[in-house]
């Protein structure tokens, strides 16, 4: 199916597919292994380059499949050797050597080697650096070419967290002559290359023959964008499509599970669920009405009604799974007497009107309409503003212009937005910036967990946000289709390792 799916042309097509799920598999069928896939995504990246914009979706297309980096995340969430295959480190962890993986080439056919490495890093950490996450860059003192083959990267203090930074998306190697081009016409070294992109439909890929490592055992994976969680089930009922990572319509997951021709998997990710606030604007600067808010919102009840009970609630940006996550869901039990007398204090007994931009994703959009409905108890009068995922990047990420929204912020372990001044939620704190500063200087494994404790507490003491939950990681895909990944300690969808059985 290469047009655009339709409401009514998908239900059609699964109900055929339904009433034919019974009829026997022929012999040939069987023996025949399929060597491509169908992806349903729910949103279209903005662009295609993963060092250029803040945007899961690119990612989550991009990652490991077009483009690599010098490390990498896997499916455990641990950091592997990528285009660098060992480094050493210096005794006083300020030097990394990085020894490069030889005969890669860019999907154009020239070469990699250390001076592409050099000016990727160098990129990330310019001046005129458009990266999304320029700060995990920006600890690099010097980066020099040895050799070709041997990177050596100097850091202006010791960074624990130095090698797992470099497996994020954000960390992809590319080429000086290609860079500018990437957003359309991505240019990696990865195992697939893009075939096409028809924007609004579907983003194509293809085998890459000339891949320097482990062959994809798929020759094509096709990623269609299907943004509404009816036409996902549909989708996938009828065989339009084959996986869908992240599926949205998770009350028909027990359905799913009961179907042999399905295989269900929930795992976990990355990703805090926040009811995002502007710090500096109106009421929502004072800490009194933030606190009030966070006392407001019944998180379960959203898990229940906007995830149908697929999340884990949690009271900090800090992913549950970690072992430095500390349990603050109690800091601000529901308790609606409490926030209205917390906004009588801050000068707002009357309660105030505010807009709630609301992203695409599934959780924003059902999420929102039961935030809106307990802020109501409190006096606050939420007009809900629906956004397209490229004008949410504009108004709420960029130009800062929302008073609340809801977003799930699926990078790894990152805590450290919240000392960004610039960024879209506006915080401002010196007593957590003192702690993020001790927490770079900090490689011992325990250390560094009390300091992320320490974090957690800060930003939870202030409200910064009201922390919703841990978003939960629903896939579903065919039996016959193996080696997706479960959980998503990083934002992709690593087909390296897919295959048919």
């Amino acid at each position: 199916m290469t047009g655009r799916f339709t409401r009514r042309g998908v239900l059609a097509t699964a109900l055929a597919a339904m009433l034919a799920a019974t009829a026997p598999i022929t012999q040939a069928s069987a023996q025949t292994i399929r060597t491509d896939v169908n992806i349903g995504v729910r949103l279209e990246p903005p662009h295609l380059d993963p060092t250029a914009g803040a945007a899961a979706a690119i990612d989550e297309i991009t990652y490991a499949n077009i483009f690599e980096g010098l490390t990498r995340i896997d499916a455990e969430g641990a950091v592997k050797p990528w285009l660098a295959k060992s480094w050493e480190i210096s005794e006083d962890g300020l030097t990394y050597t990085f020894l490069l993986q030889e005969g890669v080439k860019f999907h154009d056919g020239t070469d990699f080697d250390a001076n592409d490495a050099k000016f990727s890093l160098d990129r990330a950490r310019g001046e005129f650096s458009t990266n999304a996450q320029k700060p995990l860059f920006e600890g690099i003192g010097e980066v020099e070419v040895v050799d070709p083959t041997t990177l050596k990267v100097t850091l202006k203090k010791p960074n624990g967290a130095f090698l797992f930074n470099l497996g994020w998306g954000d960390a992809a190697m590319v080429a000086e002559e290609t860079a500018s081009s990437n957003t359309s016409k991505p240019i990696g070294t990865g195992p697939f290359k893009l075939v096409q992109w028809v924007q609004g439909d579907r983003i194509e890929l293809a085998k890459n023959a000339e891949y320097w490592g482990e062959p994809a055992q798929l020759d094509r994976a096709t990623f269609r964008i299907i943004a509404d969680p009816a036409a996902e089930l549909a989708a996938l009922m009828a065989g339009d499509i084959d996986a869908f990572p992240n599926f949205q319509a998770t009350e028909n997951l027990p359905m799913l599970a009961a179907d042999p021709r399905f295989t269900v998997a929930v795992g976990s990710t990355e990703g805090e669920t926040i009811l995002a606030m502007n710090n500096k604007k109106g009421p929502l600067a004072d800490v009194r009405v933030r606190r009030a808010i966070s006392h407001a919102v019944d998180r379960q009840a959203v898990i229940d009604g906007a995830m149908f009970g697929n999340g884990t609630p949690i009271g900090s940006h800090f992913a549950p799974h970690h072992p430095a996550y500390v349990d603050l869901t109690d800091t601000y039990p529901l308790d609606l007497d409490k926030a209205k007398a917390l906004l009588a204090e801050a000068g707002y007994a009357d309660g105030f009107k505010a807009t709630l931009k609301l992203p695409p994703p599934t959780y924003a959009r059902r999420g929102g309409e039961l935030i809106a409905s307990d802020l109501k108890k409190i006096g606050i009068e939420l007009e809900i503003v629906p956004l397209e995922w490229a004008q949410w990047l504009s108004e709420v990420f960029k130009n800062k212009d929302f008073d609340f929204t809801i977003i799930s912020h699926t990078e790894p372990m990152d805590i450290n937005i919240y000392g960004r001044k610039d960024y879209y939620f506006q915080y401002d704190s010196e007593a957590f910036d003192k702690v993020m500063a001790e927490l770079e200087t900090t490689t011992e494994e325990q250390a560094r967990y009390k300091l992320l404790g320490d974090a957690q507490r800060i930003i939870a003491e202030d409200a910064v946000n009201v922390f919703l939950f841990q978003l939960a990681k629903a896939g579903v895909w065919s039996a016959n289709l193996k080696g997706m990944w479960v959980n998503s300690p990083i934002q992709a969808n690593d087909l390296t390792g897919v295959h048919w059985e």
